[in-house]
């Protein structure tokens, strides 16, 4: 239920807060004063599109705030909960629109998407009248109400269930490969495994393969580097030779003066590592030898790595692990054989509980859709469209569709004049029509939709007398399963509110300024005998004020 509304600069609104109550509260006011304001005000607080131009002129920005009593198990407190941001038996929403364009939404306190907005709003009220954004209009409402009249609910979950675990059971088999896909991606998981085992390499082995391709394609100028540097030093003037002489002389000096001998020592050491070093060349030039075949098998197998890597979208020394993983699905997707066909035994026990359930919910929605239609029906002839029709269309989905949903879709189809073939509720022009058509689907719902507040702005357009006073009568009725809040122009409609706003409009040389204000007994009879009189209020239409308003309170 609305507790508070709170309105700050918004169009002609400079600042206005409103408690509101329960049962049915009515909103009056001269033509322009703002009355729908207040619908416009809630129409943002569910995601409605944010328009600069809302925003009063000179203010930097608008602002909307709503504070909502939540019963303990609604849907708006499961959601809230849901989405973490539940607190406590309330629910506070707020809008600010800039001037400059955009907007910004919290919900209890914290920032909120428009989208998520939107979601709780269609879970806090329902707004009826000449709006576009009607959830009535949407063939998923029109369901769910179907549903709630007839009171469903028990066969919805039961289908809903059914459906989930289906669904449930369907990606337990696709992970599985039961989907027509298993023999193929066996097939190519062998083929993938044999690959990688005939070329895969350890990164260690990887690394030894890219060197010893290194040696061989530079293995010429290995050997001939290696035996020139072996001549340099084992030749006849070579290094060896050299140092040899160098090693004797140092001798010779060393018996003149015997310092000189410890600088022999590390030149005969440098006599040994040169002649160690000429051998291992030797040997090292003539153990190599020019090997074409052996190069173009190494080559060929590092192009094998590098054509895998690319086609792994992996590294070549990573090709191990991806051949440990393909075999791991090799070997799972092996053994589900025996899963698969005990999913199948489950899926077809599924199927024909889903089909028993969904028929039943079908055969349900059928007859509700017939009473319905009759009951809104007389409804609207009462409410001013004497031989309308409402017709429950029930649109079959393919045998093999499995819907949370049930088997069929629904959609309201209506025919405001006799003779006139029905057509889908969303494509009636008349925005009168069409809040009294809402008008009529509520009253004989009764308010079983979870919905706690419910919006009607002008449901009375085009009609007076009789019909106004039954529309009236039947807003009163709802407002005492729902709170109702009622934006009218007919003294008929507005004596049967429990409560009841004044809007009203004045000017001066800073500029246009709406006041809200809620209205005691007399102020009632006030407003009442100025929409009975217009300008002229006189002691009759006091008088036809006062008797409206007694006989509104003895009606119930």
């Amino acid at each position: 239920m609305l507790t508070t509304l709170y309105v700050r600069d918004l169009a002609v609104v400079a600042e206005a807060e409103i408690e509101l109550g329960p049962g049915m509260t009515v909103v009056t006011g001269e033509t322009g004063a703002g009355k729908s304001l207040l619908v416009d005000a809630l129409l943002l607080l569910t995601g409605a599109r944010a328009d600069a131009d809302l925003v009063r002129a000179g203010a930097p920005r608008a602002e909307v705030s709503a504070e909502f009593a939540l019963a303990e198990h609604s849907a708006a407190r499961q959601w809230l909960q849901e989405h973490e941001l539940d607190d406590g038996p309330a629910c506070r929403l707020r809008r600010v629109l800039v001037a400059g364009g955009g907007s910004r939404a919290w919900i209890n306190g914290r920032p909120a998407a428009i989208a998520q907005l939107e979601a709780l709003g269609a879970r806090l009220l329902e707004i009826h009248g000449q709006h576009e954004h009607q959830a009535l209009l949407h063939r998923d409402h029109q369901l769910a109400l179907l549903d709630a009249f007839g009171n469903h609910a028990r066969l919805v979950d039961q289908v809903r269930m059914v459906a989930s675990r289906m669904r449930d059971l369907e990606a337990d088999a696709r992970a599985l490969g039961d989907d027509g896909t298993r023999e193929s991606r066996l097939a190519m998981l062998a083929h993938q495994c044999a690959e990688l085992e005939r070329w895969a390499l350890p990164p260690e082995r990887h690394r030894e393969l890219e060197a010893e391709q290194r040696r061989l394609g530079h293995a010429e100028r290995l050997i001939g580097g290696a035996t020139a540097l072996a001549e340099m030093i084992e030749g006849d003037d070579g290094l060896r030779v050299r140092l040899a002489r160098a090693v004797s002389e140092l001798a010779k000096l060393g018996e003149l003066d015997p310092e000189l001998l410890a600088w022999r020592e590390m030149l005969g050491s440098a006599l040994i590592q040169a002649e160690e070093v000429g051998r291992s060349l030797s040997r090292y030039a003539q153990a190599r030898d020019l090997d074409p075949a052996r190069l173009a098998e190494v080559d060929a197998h590092l192009q094998h790595l590098h054509d895998l890597a690319r086609k792994h979208r992996t590294g070549a020394e990573a090709l191990v692990a991806t051949l440990d993983r393909l075999r791991e699905e090799h070997d799972a997707l092996a053994s589900s054989g025996a899963k698969i066909d005990a999913l199948a035994l489950e899926r077809k026990a599924l199927r024909a509980e889903y089909n028993t359930s969904a028929a039943q919910l079908t055969t349900a929605r059928r007859a509700a859709a017939q009473l319905l239609g009759t009951q809104v029906a007389a409804l609207m002839d009462q409410l001013g469209m004497a031989g309308g029709t409402l017709e429950v269309a029930l649109e079959a989905l393919p045998d093999d569709a499995i819907d949370g949903n049930g088997r069929e879709r629904c959609d309201f189809l209506i025919s405001t004049n006799p003779g006139q073939p029905p057509k889908p509720l969303r494509r009636i022009a008349s925005g009168g029509e069409l809040a009294r058509i809402s008008l009529a689907l509520e009253v004989a719902m009764l308010g079983l939709d979870e919905v706690g507040c419910m919006v009607f702005d002008e449901v009375d357009s085009g009609i007076g007398g009789g019909v106004a006073e039954t529309v009236g009568r039947k807003l009163r009725a709802l407002g005492q399963v729902r709170q109702v809040l009622c934006v009218t122009h007919l003294p008929q409609v507005a004596a049967q509110g429990h409560a009841h706003l004044k809007v009203s409009k004045s000017s001066d040389e800073r500029g246009t300024c709406t006041q809200i204000e809620p209205l005691d007994t007399e102020g009632r009879r006030e407003e009442l005998a100025r929409m009975l009189g217009g300008l002229s209020i006189t002691r009759e239409t006091r008088a036809h004020a006062r008797t409206m308003l007694e006989r509104a309170q003895t009606d119930d």
